[in-house]
């Protein structure tokens, strides 16, 4: 029965994994194909309304998006820590814990952190570029 515990834990981590992948792809390509087509139309957006218009849906777009994956990200981060914990008190019980590094937690940590930052600046240089241009 531990052993079922411990691979659907490991498999719940697996699962996990993918969905932040999917998350940080989605945003930053969001973020630079909206970039590339916001800073396309930059220019006919000074004399054209419906342009202007265009370039704001795609800030609502990709602000919307961002915090989806941002909040994503931080749900993501919260459920590794939980599934990491309960192998930590497993491990402890069956005294294999010496062979798990705890400083690894933290080590996740900080690259959700690096992951959420990299979403959002990208999303904010997305945003702010093409009105620059304009």
């Amino acid at each position: 029965m531990l052993e079922h515990v411990h691979n659907h834990i490991t498999s719940e981590l697996q699962q996990n994994t993918r969905t932040d992948i999917i998350f940080i792809l989605t945003a930053i390509l969001l973020n630079l194909i909206t970039l590339a087509v916001n800073a396309g139309m930059s220019e006919k957006s000074r004399t054209d309304s419906a342009t202007l218009i265009a370039m704001f849906a795609f800030v609502c777009l990709i602000v919307l998006v961002n915090l989806v994956v941002v909040f994503g990200l931080t749900k993501g981060k919260q459920t590794r820590e939980k599934l990491l914990n309960g192998l930590i008190k497993m491990y402890k019980d069956q005294n294999v814990d010496k062979y798990y590094d705890q400083s690894l937690m933290g080590n996740y940590n900080v690259r959700y952190n690096l992951f959420i930052m990299v979403v959002i600046f990208t999303g904010v240089i997305a945003t702010v570029v093409p009105f620059i241009l304009r």
